[in-house]
Parts: structure tokens; C-alpha cells; sequence
């Protein structure tokens, strides 16, 4: 990291600097990934040829040629990601006995290839030309910040830092205490959750009702400080380097509603499928049952992208299915419902629908969920998380429940005495300031006295 910090700083102008980048980007990812490299890059020059050929075509031609490069794109992902879970399908549904192709999933491949799809569909639409320069589309594709688990970003957010950005050592300070503050969420918080939901979850056999509510939970605050690190610390780089990426999580588990909670949730990919699957289908102006209807296949799509697995599907479906719900009135009792039990209730629903997306198998989702119920038993804490539920991981419990669900407050009145005012925000800065030196140093003590803990989105 200092040595790209100062390749790319040293670099000159921002062309200059775009090629670095691009550059220090295809050594990020082939670092990891040294073989599929090679994908993305094909990756961007088809997308980046496609984009110019929809851009100088009219009527037919241009909706062909927009209709064969997100044909390529999406057969593409379909090669790589779900081409073994529709064999493994197929020979279970029908009896067969085909041979599952054994296909490594290239690095992140789901969100630069939305990158590439949603950059096309938007020269399409007319919304910005096709950029000519191939460095700036493949860094708008490759920026190693955001490449491998998102947010997910639209041209038209980056196209001018593009072309010309501005540095200065506020926003540089700025991005990096977001990025400290992402990496602290990412190895103080959901490191230490995910030990004690994997008990669970990676566990033989049913677990007792303690142990199932305690792992479920777990699992509910690592999945946010895991993803919501990652993309705070993309966001923070993206500032050091001139890009104002979006922000991806508002506090999601202080939601009422499933409704509410997938504006706050992983927001880049919602508004994607918003924008992109749901209004395209006619959205909510054809009538309430193909708005239901188009709820439905855009988190059934949603579960799919995020993995080849029917308790994917099944989370997506589950998921739709409470929007149809809240749309036919249960959106409006919630509504009139105190805030808390709102609250309340639609947590549990998430935490819920988290079984599904986290367990290995459906049959191991169904074990957990019976235990939830207590159909297995309400005996106490088991050995394994007896000896795992330390007072660090009871500390990080509270942490993280309180950070993730307790509101947040309104902003004290600034005062109005110029003096004040300034004695006031230096002794805000300087807290800070220490604070998130205390995160830094806490966090590489963690990393150095720890195993390797990959993000949960690279997998995506």
C-alpha cells in the first residue's frame, strides 16, 4: 500500500495517474488471481468495444448490439459461477448422471461484471456517450478499491474523476480514517462474531435453542461489519485516490420494514436491481399483481447472484415474498406499530432469512431453524461454545449490537459563539483523531495475533 501510494502520487498528471492505478489494480487482483486476470481484462475490452459499437449504431442495430454484449457478459457469469449448480440440478431432477464441471469462481466476477452491464445499458439509454479512452474504462472496471466485493459503482458517478481529479490532504486524511474504520469493523468486530457463528453453522448435528439464537446472531453482526468494513475501507481509499465511491450500508438493522431495510442494506446492488430488472418489468405501474410478480423474480435473481445454491433462491424468495406481504397491507400495520416492536420484528425476520444465506445445505438451514423453535432441545450453552464464549466475544456481542442497532441521535446544536465553535470542533478532531488511532493499533494487534479471515463477499 505505501509503495502504490507513492507510485501513483508521483505519477503526474491524471492520465498519468489513471494508467498507474490501472496498473498497481491488474497486479491487486492477479496477486490473488494470476490466471483469471486474463478474464477480466477480456472482460473490459469486450465491454469497452461494445460500448462504442451500441454507441454508434441507431434503432435496431444499437438494441442488438446491446442485446449480444449482455448476452456475452451474462454467459460469462453463467459459465463460471452457475454452470456446475445447473448440471448438479439437472442430474437430480431429471436422473441423470452428468459430469458437475468443477469451475474455479474468478474473484468478484459478479460485481465488475454489473459494472460492465450497467455501464452498457446506460450508453444505451443515452445517459453519457461511451468513454474512448481504454484506460479510463478499464480503471472505471478494474479500481482495485471496490473490484472485488463492491460497492457497485455507476459510470456516470466516476466518469468526471475520470478525467480529472483533485487531491488535497483533507480528503486524504478523510478516506483514511473510513478506511480505519472499516478495517476495525472487518477484525475487531466480525472476525470475532464469526467464531461464534460458525459453531453452528459449520457444526455436525442440531444445536440446542441457546446455541442456534446465539450463532444466528453472531452471524446478523458479522455479515454487516464484515461487508459494511469492506466497504467502508473501499470508500476510504476511493477518497485517498479522487473517487467519491457510495456509500453501501444506513444502519439497516434499525429498520421497520423489509421494505426500509433493503434501502439501507447493501444499497449499490438494490438500486442496481431497481434500476436495472424491477422497472424494466413494469416495476409498480402494471397493476398490483405483476408488482408482486416483479418482487418476486428480482429477489429471486438477487438470491441467485449472490451464489448457485437453492438456499440462495431460497433466501431471495423469502425475502420478495415479505415485500409482497408488507405491499398487501403489512407494511401499513407496521407503520402505525411503535417504533421498537417494528424494529424488532423486522430484525427477527432478517435474522431469519441469515440461516438460508449462510447455512452449507438446505437440510442444515432446516436443522438450525427447528432448533430456533426449540425442537431440538433448550438445554444450555454446548461444550464447543462453552469454551468459545469468552468475555472478548461476549464484549464484541454488546459492541456490535449497540453500533449496529441503535440509532443514531441528531447532531447537538453547533454554538453560536465563534470561539466556542472552534475550541469545539479541535477537541472533536482531536478525540477523533486518537480514537481512530486506538481502532489502527487494535486492529493490526488483531491481524498479527490472528489466522487469515477472508471477506464474505469475496465469494460473490
Amino acid at each position: 500500500m505505501p509503495l502504490a501510494l507513492a507510485i501513483y502520487f508521483l505519477s503526474g498528471p491524471t492520465r498519468w495517474k489513471n494508467f498507474s492505478l490501472l496498473l498497481l489494480s491488474l497486479l491487486f487482483y492477479a496477486w490473488g488471481e494470476p490466471w483469471f486476470v486474463l478474464i477480466m481484462v477480456g472482460s473490459v475490452a469486450l465491454n469497452f468495444f461494445s460500448g462504442l459499437l451500441i454507441d454508434g449504431a441507431n434503432g435496431k442495430a444499437r438494441a442488438a448490439a446491446l442485446a449480444a454484449a449482455l448476452t456475452a457478459n451474462l454467459a460469462i457469469l453463467a459459465v463460471f459461477k452457475y454452470a456446475a449448480f445447473a448440471v448438479g440440478t439437472l442430474n437430480t431432477v431429471a436422473g441423470l448422471q452428468l459430469v458437475v464441471p468443477s469451475i474455479v469462481l474468478p474473484l468478484g466476477i459478479s460485481f465488475f461484471t454489473f459494472h460492465c452491464m450497467s455501464y452498457l445499458i446506460d450508453v444505451y439509454r443515452g445517459q453519457f456517450p461511451a468513454n474512448r479512452r481504454f484506460t479510463e474504462m478499464a480503471l472505471y472496471i478494474a479500481l482495485f478499491p471496490q473490484l472485488i466485493a463492491g460497492p457497485i459503482v455507476r459510470y456516470k458517478t466516476i466518469a468526471r474523476r475520470l478525467a480529472m481529479r483533485r487531491h488535497t490532504l483533507g480528503r486524504a486524511s478523510a478516506g483514511m480514517r473510513i478506511f480505519i474504520i472499516g478495517l476495525a469493523q472487518k477484525v475487531l468486530l466480525a472476525d470475532e462474531a464469526a467464531r461464534l457463528a460458525n459453531i453452528v453453522f459449520d457444526g455436525s448435528g442440531a444445536p440446542s435453542f441457546a446455541d442456534s439464537w446465539i450463532s444466528v446472531f453472531s452471524y446478523t453482526l458479522q455479515i454487516y461489519f464484515d461487508f459494511a468494513g469492506y466497504s467502508n475501507m473501499a470508500i476510504g481509499l476511493g477518497l485517498i485516490f479522487g473517487f467519491s465511491l457510495p456509500r453501501n450500508f444506513r444502519l439497516p438493522y434499525t429498520s421497520q420494514s423489509i421494505t426500509e431495510f433493503w434501502r439501507r442494506w447493501h444499497i449499490s446492488l438494490s438500486t442496481w436491481f431497481r434500476d436495472y430488472v424491477y422497472i424494466p418489468l413494469g416495476g409498480s405501474r402494471l397493476g398490483p399483481l405483476k408488482t408482486y410478480r416483479n418482487l418476486v423474480i428480482v429477489f429471486v435473481l438477487c438470491g441467485l447472484w449472490h451464489g448457485a445454491s437453492w438456499t440462495f433462491v431460497l433466501w431471495g424468495l423469502y425475502h420478495g415474498l415479505f415485500l409482497v406481504l408488507e405491499r398487501l397491507g403489512l407494511g401499513a400495520a407496521l407503520a402505525r406499530t411503535p417504533r421498537l416492536i417494528a424494529s424488532g420484528w423486522t430484525l427477527l425476520v432478517v435474522m431469519v432469512g441469515w440461516v438460508f444465506f449462510r447455512a452449507n445445505s438446505l437440510e442444515g438451514a432446516i436443522a438450525i431453524l427447528e432448533s430456533m423453535v426449540g425442537m431440538h432441545g433448550w438445554a444450555g450453552l454446548g461444550d464447543q461454545m462453552k469454551e468459545s464464549f469468552h468475555s472478548l466475544q461476549h464484549t464484541v456481542l454488546i459492541i456490535g449490537a449497540a453500533l449496529a442497532l441503535i440509532p443514531k441521535r441528531q447532531p447537538s446544536p453547533k454554538p453560536r459563539d465563534g470561539i466556542l465553535r472552534a475550541l469545539t470542533r479541535q477537541s472533536a478532531g482531536a478525540l477523533q483523531a486518537v480514537a481512530v488511532t486506538a481502532l489502527l493499533l487494535l486492529s493490526l494487534l488483531s491481524i498479527s495475533g490472528g489466522t487469515y479471515s477472508p471477506f464474505l463477499y469475496f465469494r460473490f
